[in-house]
């Protein structure tokens, strides 16, 4: 079975680099009933950045602006699910490669029984080249801008 790879919306937020602060923000969206397909962090200067990707995304502004979180205004990624396998994400990232399409942050890991997934973003200009080389659909049901 191929892999299959989606439009996904993801957010941003910088938080004070101390103990606590993920848990905080991601309570606040728990309390929501916000479902995340994706979730990474990492060290932004002296601050610490956490990127979500929200299963709805409009469920999500809602939430956040509800709850006074400053999230950036959604940017768009990608969403790789499959069967795990070696080379799995490389075979994925070649695509985009030889059509000199650059690949600005990914994230991949195992998912258990058999399964693997990553979350990949290009440039902006690129969503659209990447999308169809990809052959990358929309969510059901849910709004892609």
């Amino acid at each position: 079975m191929p892999d299959t790879v989606r439009r996904v919306h993801y957010f941003s937020i910088q938080v004070s680099d101390k103990p606590g602060e993920v848990f905080r923000v991601l309570s606040t969206l728990v309390s929501a009933g916000i479902n995340l397909l994706a979730c990474t962090g990492h060290p932004r200067g002296r601050r610490a950045q956490i990127d979500v990707v929200p299963d709805d995304a409009d469920k999500f502004r809602i939430a956040v602006t509800k709850a006074g979180l400053a999230f950036t205004p959604e940017k768009t990624g990608f969403l790789i699910q499959g069967k795990d396998r070696p080379g799995a994400l490389a075979e994925n990232l070649g695509k985009l490669a030889v059509a000199g399409v650059n690949v600005t942050a990914v994230d991949a890991l195992t998912a258990g029984q058999g399964r693997w997934g990553a979350i990949v973003w290009v440039e902006p200009e690129d969503v659209g080249k990447a999308a169809r080389l990809f052959g990358a659909k929309a969510k059901p049901g849910s709004s892609q801008r």
